[in-house]
Order: structure tokens, then C-alpha cells, then sequence
């Protein structure tokens, strides 16, 4: 099995360690000082699961052209998702399963019309994972659970397999039919742990040891929970509840991605995350006081744009 991973920072690193250190055939593509350090030092990982160091990998710095893949894990951030998307249509002979591990609700829909004949799947990660100053994947905490099923496509042999197989290599991703109710569920946390923390500067142990910042979190959630209702997502429990009670476990020191990126000057995914909650509540006629706080918060600091 031939797999093609687009990005190698947390999730695509995580992934990928476990991938290449089970001798699975798989590509990387990566740029800039990822690109040179991965070429001379290889994957690093650290986590409470285990350590894992393969020393020489397949990485490039551009999507091979006219390779064919069985799967591409594409873990690109959404503001390089779109031309990521055009690289793989014109690049890749043949018509490969593709696992978006975007944050947010979009890269399935763009994914659904950029490339309509693939058969469109959904992807959900559950891990507080990055890459630090030293190039090393640091996965904090012992979560690290993907979910993986048809978006729209009832049923996948080929994936079915694969996940089937990965499982029993420790990497547990799982597939689901009804992938829809897990990216909702995701993004309803999702949505109001990278605002919050970002805009506040805080972790999740400190939002939820503060009584007005816990209130907004939730507040938060509850607004990303309404408007899935407008695209008809059902849940079989209480999704607010549940991310109440997995937050209880969570590391007191545990924080977004974007704070990560906030903190180190980098470009962030708002638009995708509260900014697409605040706009598509807008349309829908929802209140979300919350994150349209947020964004405009977000977008003051620093004079971010």
C-alpha cells in the first residue's frame, strides 16, 4: 500500500511515524526548514503512547506527478488547502482515497466539489499534537484517536482494511458511517478551544479554573451546537456534555494549535473556525455572541487580518 502524506507537522508526523516504523511504503512532503531538517534527521516522536525515531524518510518538497497513491493523508492547514487540492488533481494519475485532517467543516465540502469523482471522505483527529523548536513531534497527553468514513459514500473496502490493519499497529484510526456527527461533534469543541485560547492566551486547565472564561467556553460550544442543526446533524448524546466531561481529563497545560501559532507570529486558521461560525450564523439567523467576540478580539491583537 502506497501512501502520500501532505504535511508533516503534528498529525501528519504522528501518523507518519507510525506508518514508516511499520514499514508501510509512505511519502512525505514537506517545505522550507521542515522540508531540510526531515531530510537530514529524519521523523522524531514523543509521547506518553512511546518514542519513535526513523532516521531516513521519503520526502519531497512538491506532490510527485504522475504517481498513483492508495491513500493521501492530507494534513495541510485550510488557507493551503484549495491549492493543495489542485496539486492533487493535476498531479496524481489515479483516483486515490483522501483523508482531510482539517480543522473546521470545510475540506470536506471543498473536497466533495474540487474532486467530485473520488468519493468524498471525512476525517476527524482527537490529539493535542505539534512540532516544537527542536523539529520534534510532541504529542501531549495519551488521546490520539482518528475517525475516518464516507462522506459521501456509504462504504470503503480499501480503508475498511486499513484501519482495520493500522489498529493492531497501535495508530487507532477508526471508521465510522456516520462521519458527519463526528466532525460536527469535533468542531463544536473545536471551534471555541482555539478561539478562547487564543484570544485569552490561555490553556484549557486556566480557561476552566476561571468561572467567566469556563461560561464563555461553553457558551461558545453551545452556539457551534446550534447552528449544526441548520445542516442537519444529529447526535445520539449531548455533544456540549460530552466534551464537558473529556475536558476533565485533559492536560491542565493542553492548548490549541492556533495560540501555538498566534504565539509564534504565524498565519492562522480563523476565518475556517470561529470567523465560519460567526459568518454562517449570520446567514442562518443564529446569535453566536461568543465567537463573534472572538474573532474580532483575534483580529485586534496584534493587527492580525
Amino acid at each position: 500500500m502506497k501512501i502520500l502524506v501532505i504535511g508533516v507537522g503534528g498529525i501528519g508526523g504522528f501518523i507518519g511515524s507510525y506508518l514508516v516504523n511499520n514499514n508501510y511504503d509512505v511519502t512525505f512532503v514537506a517545505r522550507k526548514k521542515r522540508l531540510s531538517y526531515l531530510k537530514s534527521d529524519g521523523l522524531k516522536l514523543e509521547s506518553e503512547l512511546g518514542k519513535i525515531y526513523y532516521p531516513r524518510i521519503k520526502v519531497t518538497e512538491k506532490i510527485p506527478e504522475k504517481e498513483s497513491f492508495d491513500i493521501i493523508i492530507n494534513t495541510v492547514k485550510l488557507y493551503d488547502f484549495d491549492s493543495v487540492l489542485d496539486e492533487i488533481k493535476n498531479k496524481i494519475k489515479n483516483k486515490p482515497i483522501i483523508l482531510p485532517f482539517q480543522n473546521g467543516i470545510y475540506a470536506e465540502e471543498k473536497l466533495k466539489k474540487k474532486l467530485p469523482d473520488i468519493g468524498t471522505i471525512g476525517a476527524v483527529a482527537q490529539i493535542s499534537v505539534f512540532v516544537d523548536e527542536n523539529q520534534t513531534i510532541k504529542h501531549v497527553g495519551k488521546l490520539a484517536t482518528f475517525f475516518v468514513g464516507g462522506y459521501d459514500v456509504e462504504k470503503n473496502e480499501l480503508l475498511e482494511g486499513f484501519c482495520d490493519n493500522v489498529q493492531k499497529i497501535g495508530l487507532k484510526i477508526i471508521f465510522k458511517k456516520n462521519i458527519k456527527e463526528k466532525i460536527w461533534e469535533k468542531f463544536i469543541f473545536l471551534s471555541a478551544y482555539s478561539g478562547m485560547t487564543t484570544f485569552f492566551l490561555k490553556s484549557i486547565g486556566q480557561i476552566f479554573e476561571d468561572k467567566v472564561l469556563k461560561k464563555k467556553f461553553i457558551d461558545a460550544m453551545f452556539e457551534t451546537y446550534n447552528l449544526s442543526k441548520k445542516f442537519g446533524v444529529s447526535f445520539k448524546s449531548d455533544p456540549v456534555e460530552f466534551w464537558l466531561e473529556k475536558i476533565k481529563n485533559m492536560p491542565f497545560n493542553m492548548t490549541s494549535s492556533m495560540h501555538v501559532d498566534f504565539n509564534n507570529n504565524k498565519k492562522l486558521e480563523l476565518d475556517w473556525l470561529s470567523g465560519s461560525i460567526a459568518v454562517l450564523s449570520k446567514k442562518y439567523n443564529i446569535k453566536c455572541p461568543i465567537h463573534s467576540e472572538i474573532v474580532e478580539g483575534i483580529k485586534k491583537l496584534n493587527n492580525f487580518s
